[in-house]
């Protein structure tokens, strides 16, 4: 488990973050997971989520801990055209349905999941360079938590999901000597 530290503002203790792929035992908990209704548009029900991601073989479904507790859930794609419908100049996971319970929402632990997200992945997928993921250009606190823990706006904009249209964003999961460029790939010029 890719753990994170994250201090509970309430009572100034640290509370452990960290991801693991949903087993029988965690699912029940996950599919109770809910967002608030401004969420919703965005993300979608964690049950369905859930279910999507178990049925497909290219899918990681995963669960945010934060103190043991199930507090959200994601979805890792290894699809070669996850989340872009396309293939990048580096080898990419998808990062989709990424959300946190709205009860445990306003403490930091957003972040601190984005972050262990991105250890997991890198670990579990080494071959993998890059984590992609739209989010909605109206989400302006998701997109505030993804730059925080370290992802970097593509300029691309992709048009004609249900919520209007999203960045790209993109995280570097690795530093191989091999990578043709240190640079994160840029949108197509306009």
């Amino acid at each position: 488990m890719s753990v994170h530290p994250s201090p509970v503002p309430a009572i100034g203790a640290t509370v452990e973050v960290g991801v693991v792929p949903v087993d029988a035992t965690l699912a029940p908990t996950v599919r109770r997971l809910r967002v608030t209704a401004a969420q919703r548009p965005f993300v979608g029900d964690a049950g369905f989520n859930l279910d999507d991601a178990l049925r497909d073989p290219l899918s990681d479904a995963m669960a945010i801990l934060a103190g043991g507790q199930v507090i959200g859930f994601y979805r890792l794609d290894r699809a070669p055209n996850a989340v872009t419908g396309r293939a990048l100049a580096q080898p990419h996971l998808g990062l989709r349905a990424f959300l946190v319970d709205h009860r445990q929402q306003g403490r930091g632990l957003g972040t601190r999941a984005v972050r262990a997200c991105c250890d997991d992945a890198a670990r579990r997928h080494p071959r993998h360079r890059l984590l992609a993921l739209t989010v909605n250009c109206r989400n302006h606190a998701a997109i505030a938590t993804y730059r925080r823990a370290g992802f970097e706006d593509s300029g691309e904009l992709f048009h004609g999901g249900d919520a209007g249209p999203q960045h790209l964003l993109l995280y570097r999961l690795t530093g191989h000597p091999h990578d043709p460029s240190p640079d994160l790939p840029q949108a197509p010029a306009r």
